[in-house]
């Protein structure tokens, strides 16, 4: 995925994050909607993730095509 295919997605997945959010306020959310929640929520930091790899990757120059999707387990663990 190239850089710009890694921002739109990035755009889609907050768009959907805030639309979760927003259709809940002041009530519960379903379970299934918190299941997606956090699927978006985990998306998002792989999408990140995977940019900002690329990103020094190309910084370093090296390709950054060699950059790949760390597991979830990975990228939920990182200090911020």
């Amino acid at each position: 995925m190239k850089d710009e295919e890694l921002v739109t997605r990035i755009t889609a997945l907050v768009e959907e994050e805030h639309r979760l959010e927003n259709s809940h306020t002041g009530e519960g959310m379903s379970e299934a909607d918190s299941r997606r929640l956090r699927d978006v929520e985990v998306a998002l930091d792989q999408t990140w993730d995977l940019l900002r790899q690329r990103r020094a990757r190309r910084d370093a120059g090296l390709d950054p095509d060699g950059a790949e999707a760390r597991p979830p387990g990975t990228v939920e663990n990182y200090r911020q």
